[in-house]
């Protein structure tokens, strides 16, 4: 699936095009399956143009679950694009072992998202036992993972989340889940990590004195932190084990064939998506 431009999801296309070459000690991927990530529409519409610009034709799919040809190693792990297709060429120090306990394909909703939940929750909200915590945007991809994680540290978690959204949120672990239709929360709390895009400044009044505020979408002023997601093979294989523990589950809202992909990008944009779509080879 390749991006020939910027604009609406039209751009977006099947192409049969030869399988890619490894190079400089890569491996070549058999792709079991992708997932989708909002900000693939950024890039898509040129939002991101100016931070990131590929060269075009460009092949969308951040995460990568498969299995290696030559040793049919059943591997997880995010790379720069390329992993939409049925072969995909990566690092092999970027892919760790898949999780034995879920269907391969689905272990492509791990990487993008469930790496960003972790870094948010344990490398810069550092949530501890006995804190609460606010998820602002529990429902996406990244707050199923951030609800499950901050409850895995022994927090009490709030999220925020829309009524089709709030069973999901609950199956979680959220100890109390606010409709974000009805207004913002009230309270404060120790951590509040807000992973939806606008309302970052209006984040500051919930934290306590001392707490911390935690962003993954809006730059917001001190004590606010914002951070891009660090592509980290060691968080993932955490991650990983949590997973085949039985501490976290994925939240798959759909698994879809590959050519529905723009349709899944004009889903999003209508704000219709929970949770992660797999994409299946």
């Amino acid at each position: 699936m390749r991006m020939h431009g910027y604009g609406d999801a039209s751009v977006l296309r099947l192409d049969d095009i030869p399988a890619p070459v490894p190079t400089g000690g890569e491996v070549l991927v058999r792709v079991a399956g992708t997932s989708f990530n909002p900000s693939e529409v950024g890039l898509r519409n040129g939002r991101l143009r100016g931070v990131v610009e590929p060269a075009l034709p460009y092949t969308l799919g951040w995460d990568l679950a498969g299995t290696v040809e030559g040793t049919g190693a059943r591997v997880v792990g995010r790379v720069d694009g390329g992993a939409a297709a049925g072969f995909a060429v990566a690092d092999p120090a970027l892919l760790v072992p898949a999780p034995a306990t879920v269907p391969l394909a689905h272990a492509a909703a791990l990487p993008v998202a469930g790496v960003t939940a972790w870094q948010a929750v344990f490398e810069h909200g550092r949530v501890a036992a006995g804190q609460t915590v606010l998820v602002n945007g529990g429902g996406g991809g990244i707050g199923g993972f951030a609800v499950q994680l901050a409850k895995h540290a022994g927090a009490h978690v709030t999220a925020t989340a829309s009524p089709r959204s709030a069973e999901a949120v609950r199956a979680h672990g959220a100890d109390a889940v606010h409709d974000y239709t009805l207004g913002p929360p009230s309270g404060r709390f120790d951590v509040v990590l807000h992973l939806v895009p606008g309302g970052g400044d209006g984040m500051l009044a919930l934290v306590r004195p001392g707490g911390a505020l935690v962003s993954v979408t809006d730059r917001l002023p001190a004590p606010g932190v914002h951070f891009v997601v660090r592509n980290d093979p060691a968080d993932l294989a955490a991650l990983v084990r949590l997973v085949d523990a039985g501490a976290v589950r994925l939240d798959i809202a759909a698994v879809r064939p590959l050519a529905e992909l723009p349709d899944v990008h004009r889903e999003a944009e209508a704000g219709r998506l929970r949770g992660k779509t797999v994409l299946r080879i």
